[in-house]
């Protein structure tokens, strides 16, 4: 009986000795995930709504458990205070321009606090420090969206649906395009027509670099001309002469012209001598009447002054006049 009792009193004391062992274990594991050994300060934020913040939840600064909130309250003011308890060497990373959030631990975890450590250059949190809070969309706001996209998303489908049933109907330009095999090899003729047309003004923009390139060759004519003002300022005063020369020249046609008319007009006139010779016949006989005995009388002196010469008289002189 003795032996039975000493045993059954080992199992109880070794029972009693592991039970304690889990629960101070457990005592130092939920203490260290709460932050409960570790010295801390208190910090302060802002915020319009709690959004199913809770006392207890977790606070992160760049993506580490830093604390836990200790009490979510209404504001002397509008809106909702919370009292974080902030591990004190998480305290030099926290800046007074830092800002914080509510964050969802994971999609649908609970909430947190997310801190945002602010500027380097800015002076570190004191005690009670109040950090502005941000608002960002909560899951409801997110699920109304994701509702709204949805309705949106049923209009674009049913859009769609109506849009392929058309080009499967042949509707419309683009559903001619595709059923209609003219109009496709209508559209690749012009692609080809295009490509054709690229391809010269390819060509006519590297005739026009070449050309370029010319005007710019030392020697030639057209670089002279951009690059010699000598050169350019005789071709200019070239052109001012040809200017007037060709004004000169149009004036003395103009007058040529003027002469022209005049003579036109004077052979029209059967007043003057020109148009009397032109369209008076009996003046026109007389002259000719006159002309034929100009041409008797001096066939008739030239016999005469021959005459004369052979004359004893005279022919001393003319034999003078010969030495």
């Amino acid at each position: 009986m003795n032996e039975q009792n000493n045993k059954k009193q080992i199992a109880v004391g070794a029972f009693i000795t592991i039970g304690l062992a889990i629960l101070i274990v457990g005592i130092f594991t939920i203490g260290g995930q709460r932050k409960a050994f570790i010295r801390t300060f208190p910090l302060q934020a802002g915020f319009e709504d709690a959004q199913g913040l809770q006392a207890g939840n977790n606070v992160w600064l760049s993506g580490i458990k830093v604390g836990t909130v200790k009490k979510v309250a209404f504001a002397s003011s509008a809106g909702i205070e919370v009292i974080m308890n902030v591990d004190q060497k998480a305290r030099q990373y926290i800046h007074k321009d830092g800002k914080a959030r509510i964050g969802t631990d994971g999609l649908v975890g609970n909430k947190i606090i997310i801190i945002e450590g602010g500027t380097p250059s800015a002076p570190i949190v004191a005690d009670n420090e109040r950090l502005s809070g941000q608002h960002y969309g909560g899951t409801d706001e997110m699920l109304a969206t994701l509702q709204a996209n949805n309705a949106n998303l049923l209009v674009i489908t049913g859009n769609l649906k109506t849009v392929s049933q058309k080009l499967a109907q042949g509707q419309g330009t683009l559903g001619q395009l595709i059923n209609d095999s003219t109009l496709g090899n209508d559209l690749r003729a012009s692609i080809n027509n295009l490509q054709t047309a690229s391809a010269g003004s390819e060509k006519i923009i590297r005739n026009l670099q070449d050309y370029t390139a010319g005007l710019h060759r030392p020697g030639s004519l057209a670089e002279q001309l951009i690059t010699d003002t000598t050169v350019f300022a005789n071709l200019k005063a070239t052109v001012v002469r040809l200017n007037d020369a060709a004004n000169s020249a149009s004036v003395f046609t103009e007058k040529i012209k003027n002469a022209g008319d005049d003579i036109t007009k004077g052979l029209s006139d059967p007043n003057t001598p020109v148009g009397l010779l032109l369209h008076d016949q009996e003046t026109a006989d007389n002259l000719q009447r006159t002309i034929k005995n100009l041409r008797v009388s001096s066939k008739e002196l030239a016999d005469d002054l021959e005459a004369v010469q052979h004359n004893w008289l005279l022919r001393g002189f003319f034999k003078k006049r010969e030495k």
